[in-house]
């Protein structure tokens, strides 16, 4: 191992009394820190910072640093935060005059220190411009070897800003790219087109998550705001009173026939006890003012005495409200979906509520968990006369643009339920505690809160156990854009809510990786489409046994010949009395295990059967891809294919086919090819229609 010489140093080209914020606004009273500060530069109240991110998060560390790599360490985070800086632009250094994000430059903060550390363990010199390209090379090959080689961008980032920004650097710098024209992929051996690592939600996990989270916010919410309106006039009108005034409001509401004697939940440890301490409140006394219902005297005991003759008389109820909504639960039994609503749980299902609100959100706008958080109140909207809501894009835009997402109507009013409960001055998913009205949150962290908070109390509110399993925020938007895959136009549609609009979706790979199959759902998917191929059959048949056309051509005549066979089944059962008489469920029931073989479509059905195909056009003289069963739809000829159903549903599409047909076909002019065309296409169109006038 050979190392080169060590440059002579240089001086830094920033001073240390110059501030680390130029190429951005300031907050409002916002202090930038100083280049000169070698432990930490803390954004907080300096730039903005996303909603999503803890505040923590938000600053740039220098610890664990030599005091050379620790300049060096400044003097890169500097250039990315002020990429147009004069000093900058006066060492020849020309980047793009977008400053990079925070976000960005702390973790390759974290690539310095593994580095030093990389090289004390390895004995190499501390200087690190005198590292030669195997040490950088046998470093990025340690640190893919720890870790997952997509997390060493950061590392090769910062080794080629070593060489890219030398003239810039106190040290001088490398040399030379250790990597020169290599891609980051290239060097990390990473495929050029990585497929998306992100896993779907499974459907055991899906379905009772998002049920859960819709029963929070359209059948718990409104009694959770009611309890919160209560509980905050409550506390406005109990005043910290002498003992005589105590007394009257006490006997005020003993005499009062609709007071009722709050008492702790069952599962509690004070189970099925009166709580003293929301009935002082209730009454109107202040409990840290006036002990009113201490055992430690006399008169204490005996208010406690004159409020169990309440209790005696039944005249109780479970935390601060006594008529939540009622559910049914798993074991039969019928009740409130909440054992007792005190002061604290009612702060824990508020919480529950919040994530129900973001769950939901999530689940059905495929927003990314940084837009979500940058929901503001008063954001949901018509856009294109459609519900929608407004957010900031963060990804990919140093603009950071406001973008409208489609929304159904639930979704909108999961985002109206998490801003009536925010006390954030702008965010819709806010603080929830008016003291700390800026306080922020961990959106996985509520999500894991949320789903243990259902499987606790899933024997009372009555939703459905969600299995163990990791649900991160950002599985939601690969869930959904991979069950919108298979709706027609869905690429188009996906594209859209997943900001890809700037080229086609199909196009993009992203895109098309998020809607990739996910094998948990597969069985889930062919059921689904099992039932629903039933179901239009089903209506098929019951049309035919009223009497009605149900379509023309070859394949109607032998789809009634089934049916007819169905109906003659059923009636035989009943004849010997293996079925009820007048149960249509005995034709259904037939009809499910006849292998009756359909596929639905826009233009035509099409009857072929998988295992006979005899007569299908579509496979005439095709070369049909090896494995491949069924038909061709993109060789479909339903003029001339006996497989071919007409129904009554396309006849209008036929006819102004035929009209456009016959209209185009009068154009003056037209070429002897083009004519011999339409003249053909007329022909087909005109075989189906006379069937139709034949039936």
């Amino acid at each position: 191992m050979t190392h080169g010489q060590p440059l002579p140093r240089r001086r830094s080209i920033f001073r240390d009394d110059e501030p680390v914020i130029q190429s951005q606004p300031l907050l409002p009273g916002g202090v930038s820190p100083l280049f000169g500060d070698p432990h930490s530069w803390d954004m907080n109240g300096v730039i903005r910072r996303p909603a999503n991110l803890d505040p923590t998060n938000w600053k740039i560390p220098f610890h664990g640093l030599s005091p050379e790599w620790n300049l060096t360490a400044r003097e890169t985070a500097m250039i990315w935060l002020n990429p147009r800086h004069p000093a900058v632009l006066a060492c020849g250094i020309h980047l793009s005059a977008a400053p990079r994000k925070v976000t960005t430059i702390r973790p390759r903060m974290g690539a310095y220190r593994a580095m030093a550390t990389f090289g004390s363990t390895r004995q190499l010199p501390s200087d690190v411009t005198r590292w030669s390209d195997d040490d950088f090379k046998q470093y990025i090959a340690h640190r893919c070897e720890i870790n997952d080689p997509g997390s060493g961008g950061a590392h090769v980032a910062v080794i080629r800003a070593l060489h890219q920004l030398r003239q810039a650097l106190a040290c001088g710098g490398l040399q030379k790219d250790p990597w020169p024209g290599m891609t980051v992929n290239q060097v990390l051996g990473i495929a050029s087109q990585p497929t998306i690592k992100t896993p779907a939600i499974p459907p055991d996990v899906w379905f009772p998550l998002v049920r859960a989270a819709w029963t929070y916010i359209s059948v718990f919410a409104p009694d959770l705001f009611r309890a919160q309106e209560f509980w905050q006039e409550v506390k406005a009108k109990a005043r910290r009173v002498r003992t005589a005034e105590a007394n009257q409001l006490f006997e005020t509401w003993l005499s009062n026939p609709n007071s009722r004697v709050p008492l702790h939940a069952d599962d509690s440890p004070h189970a099925g006890a009166v709580n003293w301490n929301v009935l002082s409140w209730m009454i109107g006394i202040h409990p840290k003012a006036l002990c009113y219902f201490t055992i430690l005297t006399s008169t204490g005991r005996g208010r406690r005495a004159a409020a169990e003759q309440l209790v005696s008389q039944g005249r109780t109820q479970r935390g601060i409200l006594h008529d939540l909504v009622e559910v049914d639960r798993p074991d039969g039994s019928r009740g409130p979906w909440h054992p007792a609503l005190s002061p604290q749980e009612l702060w824990t299902e508020c919480n529950a509520l919040r994530a129900a609100c973001y769950a939901f959100v999530a689940a059905l706008s495929m927003m990314r968990d940084s837009e979500i958080r940058e929901i503001t109140k008063g954001s949901t909207v018509e856009y294109f006369s459609t519900p929608a809501v407004k957010s900031t894009k963060q990804k990919g835009d140093a603009d950071l643009p406001t973008k409208h997402w489609w929304l159904i109507e639930p979704a909108v009013q999961a985002i109206d339920t998490a801003a009536r409960l925010s006390f954030h001055e702008e965010l819709a998913f806010g603080s929830l505690r008016s003291v700390k009205p800026d306080e922020s949150f961990d959106s996985a962290d509520v999500l894991e809160d949320f789903i243990n908070r259902i499987n606790l109390n899933c024997h009372v509110t009555g939703l459905a156990k969600i299995p163990s399993g990791k649900v991160l925020p950002h599985m939601f938007r690969k869930t959904m854009a991979m069950l919108t895959h298979d709706f027609p136009g869905s690429e188009i549609a996906v594209g859209m809510q997943l900001k890809h609009v700037a080229t086609r979706a199909l196009a993009n790979r992203t895109t098309q990786g998020y809607m990739e199959k996910d094998n948990n759902w597969a069985k889930h998917f062919d059921q689904a489409l099992a039932d629903r191929r039933f179901e239009r059959l089903r209506e098929l048949f019951d049309a035919d046994t009223r009497g009605e056309t149900i379509g023309y051509g070859p394949g109607a005549d032998r789809m009634r010949e089934a049916f007819a066979a169905v109906r003659k089944k059923a009636e035989h059962l009943r004849e010997t009395g293996q079925a009820r008489r007048g149960d249509i469920q005995v034709e259904h029931g037939l009809l499910r295990r006849t292998r009756f073989t359909i596929r639905f479509g826009k233009l035509n059905h099409c009857t072929m059967n998988d295992d006979d195909p005899t007569g299908a056009k579509c496979l005439e003289d095709a070369i049909v891809p090896e494995g491949h069963r069924g038909p061709l739809p993109d060789r479909c000829r339903p003029s001339r294919c006996g497989n071919s159903i007409i129904g009554p549903e396309h006849l209008p599409i036929w006819r102004a086919e035929h009209t456009s047909l016959t209209q185009l076909r009068a154009t003056p002019k037209l070429p002897p090819g083009r004519k011999a065309l339409l003249d053909e296409e007329l022909r087909d169109v005109e075989i189906v229609l006379k069937r139709v006038d034949e039936a």
